[in-house]
């Protein structure tokens, strides 16, 4: 049997046991991790087209791990990167229908950091819960400044958000704000460093970019050298062109406020490349979503020089997003949370170079995507030489970096070795998959709570940008139910929407379509469809009404009594012909 879960045991001084050790031992933590970019979408790793001069630079001076792995796709692995648990483990194997909500029971790299007297900053895409418990606010993050959802305009996010200017919610509270999203998120999150610089307080600042994910917008200086490639393209590389200047202004910001020397630097991205795969996928099989290297092997550069981790190395041993954490642990003198046995593995010595002994690993990724997990769904069990993909292909990596040859046939001890790790790998998480995620009604953090169709449970899809609520996208696979947890037992007002509170629109309006942007259609510029609902019904747990819909109202209230306790919450519009749309926004109080 092999050994599912590697511990890494910490030795402190009493002094870091009871919180934090001295502030001048603990470097600075700053994180930039991108939405679908691939491992060939940086010049430095031989993109013929795409220029990345400032990651480049980055890249020619820190550690390398040349063999890092992580998700195929962006809540699972932002999920594992900040809890170092494996992603099936933490209950967010998809990106909606509330398997993106991260177990309340999970200690991220916030509250870790938090809880070693750290300020803690989270900017851009969260993409883990958007209520109470599972808001970046509610899990160790002291400052916030974020979109709603999986990206600008989905669902979730502010109404008619698209890339350029818009809302955001910073602390909690929408926030208008001027300017191209990546722009935003990196100069709050300088803000937030030289506030900390200032009170000589230690800082993880967490910078997850919603660019380059599509829909593809960029500001048209940086996507007018790429026009020759169709606008996706064209607009995909843009976004990376924006985000390599940012990083590039960010370490100069952090040159100039004396931070860099004692400033771990950590640049990576969340999956393969959406787009960008028909250029160059450095010789990679697969990309977003795929359990074929080109969907989940990426860049991960690490730069620290007061560490002495600095000089252009790479570091060859296979490594993945749940050593992470650990590794920050380890690197930066923190007590790791109580009682928390990681997945991952401390990789310092890697970094460091002096790793004499290095353990041939076994690592997994897949790509879930349905409701409930499926053993052997897209999945890779990966060491250092091999990839078994699907339980029945066996590549060597080495010697095919393009899993082109399928050898399980003449390896037949190699295949069973990996066989039997990833039967007692799913065996250990398997129980774990019905704990289903609760969003809180009543809480005093999230009170009111708004509930979007983006996490309705659905055994197909749901209404997940707003785009599709425009579309007033309906029927058995756009229709579902909140999971929820009524917190106290009292009087609850539910106001049901079909247009969010923030667009002032009532239940039977034809919205115009939004305003255009640079780049693909935005998901604003959708018509919004009028529908004609005469009644609308709620029904949570055994607590259940029906009210009719006036025309011209924005919302339908209704007052309930409803117990404590986990349980369902679905409700629906219908017409005098029967047709039926679920209400897209809900809006529940605790009086």
């Amino acid at each position: 049997m092999y050994r599912l879960t590697l511990i890494v045991v910490y030795c402190f001084s009493l002094c870091l046991l009871n919180g934090t050790g001295d502030a001048a031992d603990q470097p600075n933590v700053v994180i930039v991790i991108t939405d679908d970019q691939g491992y060939g979408d940086l010049s430095c790793h031989g993109n013929p087209i795409l220029k990345t001069p400032e990651i480049d630079k980055l890249y020619a001076d820190a550690i390398r791990l040349k063999d890092y792995h992580v998700a195929p796709t962006c809540s699972p692995t932002r999920c594992a990167f900040l809890t170092g648990h494996w992603t099936n483990r933490t209950g967010v194997w998809h990106t909606i229908m509330g398997r993106s909500m991260l177990r309340e029971d999970e200690v991220t790299m916030g509250q870790v950091f938090k809880d070693a007297g750290y300020a803690t900053g989270m900017f851009g895409k969260w993409h883990l819960g958007d209520n109470y418990p599972y808001r970046p606010e509610d899990r160790g993050f002291t400052e916030v400044m974020r979109h709603g959802g999986g990206g600008v305009g989905q669902t979730p996010d502010y109404w008619d958000n698209a890339y350029f200017d818009g809302s955001y919610w910073h602390n909690g509270t929408p926030e208008p704000v001027k300017g191209f999203c990546t722009d935003v998120f990196f100069d709050y999150a300088k803000q937030f460093i030289k506030a900390q610089k200032e009170a000589d307080k230690p800082f993880l600042a967490y910078i997850a970019t919603n660019a380059p994910h599509g829909p593809m917008h960029s500001p048209e200086e940086f996507s007018k050298p790429y026009q020759d490639q169709n606008v996706g393209l064209a607009n995909f590389y843009g976004m990376i062109a924006n985000i390599d200047k940012n990083v590039g202004d960010l370490r100069a910001f952090l040159d100039e406020q004396g931070l860099t020397e004692d400033t771990i630097f950590i640049f990576t991205t969340d999956n393969g490349s959406s787009s960008g795969d028909k250029v160059f996928n450095a010789g990679m099989r697969g990309k977003k979503g795929s359990e074929y290297d080109g969907g989940h092997r990426v860049p991960l550069f690490l730069h620290w020089p007061a560490g002495g981790m600095t000089g252009g190395r790479d570091v060859e041993p296979i490594t993945a997003y749940v050593d992470v954490l650990p590794t920050l642990i380890d690197l930066c003198k923190v007590a790791p949370p109580a009682g928390v046995k990681f997945d991952g593995t401390s990789i310092a010595a890697l970094l460091k170079g002096n790793a004499s002994d290095w353990p041939d690993r076994i690592l997994v990724t897949d790509s879930q995507r349905v409701k409930d997990p499926i053993k052997w769904k897209s999945s890779a069990v990966m060491t250092s030489q091999y990839r078994l993909n699907n339980r029945t292909e066996l590549y060597d990596i080495k010697a095919d970096p393009g899993q082109e040859n399928n050898i399980a046939g003449d390896h037949p001890d190699v295949v069973k070795r990996l066989t039997e790790f990833y039967n007692a790998w799913w065996a250990e998480l398997e129980p774990t998959f019905a704990n289903s995620t609760h969003i809180y009604l009543g809480h005093p953090a999230d009170n009111p709570a708004r509930l979007t169709s983006h996490d309705w449970i659905t055994t197909k899809s749901t209404p997940w940008n707003q785009s599709h609520i425009r579309r007033a996208l309906n029927g058995d696979g756009n229709t579902g139910f909140w999971n929820v947890n009524v917190v106290e037992a009292g009087e609850y007002e539910i106001r049901l929407r079909r247009w969010p509170e923030e667009s002032n629109a009532a239940i039977d309006a034809r919205l115009r379509p939004g305003d255009p942007v640079p780049g693909v259609d935005a998901y604003r510029t959708a018509p919004g469809k009028d529908i004609h609902p005469t009644k609308v019904s709620i029904k949570i747990g055994d607590v259940s009404a029906t009210k009719p819909v006036e025309a011209g109202a924005q919302e339908v209230a209704f007052d309930l009594k409803l117990p404590a306790g986990e349980t369902q919450m679905s409700a629906v519009f219908e017409s005098k012909d029967g047709e039926v749309h679920g209400a897209y926004y809900a809006y529940v109080t605790k009086k």
